[in-house]
């Protein structure tokens, strides 16, 4: 008998970042169930939307970054580092309609409504290089109090790391993703925090503790109906590119982001003249 789901479940295993992200948004193209969002404007087709367990096996292997990534070369270094540095917390604050949070700010400043601030990602390093088989290092993003009702609530979820031998592992649980326009972003940003971790417990334990598995889990993994057209153009793409042609070495655009970092450099120091800081 064969069994029905209201919400696919769909299992990928690569050995990159860039054959992970690709395998998986075809996947939820050909499975995705049709349902609407809360985002659709009239006349907008449903969206297709599965539940995703990515498995990558080395996320720096090459080539490590896909042509098809939102934005450009740019906009993943700024999202890297308002990820793993939170160059842009300064941008919080609700009150006056800016941002509600940042990813790092939740990770490294976690206020709770008593005025407590805990700095999750020390107590991970911590944890793992006093029991490196620990299943309780993890940071979580979720502000019950502050997120429910809000107009962009966090997606990441939490993050959850554990030693294996000399690797460290990293699994990413998130409540939504949207495949095509974020998800490569987010696992690139999220695997650069895993990098950085697992350098400070190198420094912390006096061994070589290095980049392992990371998994990509989420909840409702989605192509959002308002851009089929460009999806399917990048289908096309696939069918006409070779594996080469889509992709990139991170040699092959070291170039782009040693420009990107300067200018960020100059962008983050000319704000911070404007603020008088």
């Amino acid at each position: 008998m064969s069994l029905q789901f209201d919400l696919p479940l769909i299992r990928i295993e690569a050995e990159g970042l860039a054959e992970g992200w690709e395998k998986a948004v075809l996947a939820c193209w050909e499975q995705g169930v049709r349902i609407p969002t809360q985002y659709d404007r009239e006349g907008d087709p449903a969206s297709r939307d599965v539940s995703l367990a990515m498995c990558i096996a080395d996320p720096f292997a090459e080539p490590r970054i896909h042509r098809a990534l939102p934005g450009g070369i740019y906009d993943l270094e700024i999202y890297r580092q308002e990820v793993v540095d939170g160059v842009h917390d300064h941008w919080i604050d609700p009150a006056a309609g800016k941002w509600q949070y940042t990813y790092h700010e939740r990770l490294a400043a976690y206020r709770t409504p008593d005025g407590e601030c805990y700095n999750q990602l020390d107590y991970v390093v911590d944890a793992l290089s006093q029991a490196p088989h620990t299943r309780r290092a993890q940071a979580v993003v979720w502000k019950c109090w502050e997120d429910a009702g809000i107009d962009d609530p966090a997606c990441l979820q939490r993050m959850w790391f554990r030693i294996f031998g000399d690797h460290l592992v990293l699994a990413c649980h998130m409540r939504s993703n949207d495949a095509f326009k974020a998800s490569y972003m987010n696992m690139y940003a999220f695997t650069e925090l895993q990098k950085t971790i697992a350098e400070r417990l190198s420094e912390r334990m006096g061994r070589q503790i290095t980049v392992g598995q990371y998994n990509h889990i989420v909840d409702s993994f989605h192509i959002y109906g308002s851009y089929f057209k460009e999806f399917e153009a990048f289908l096309k793409t696939v069918e006409a590119r070779s594996w080469q042609q889509r992709t990139w070495t991170m040699e092959m655009i070291q170039p782009m982001i040693d420009e990107a970092r300067e200018k960020i450099a100059r962008d983050l120091q000319a704000e911070r003249e404007r603020r008088g800081s």
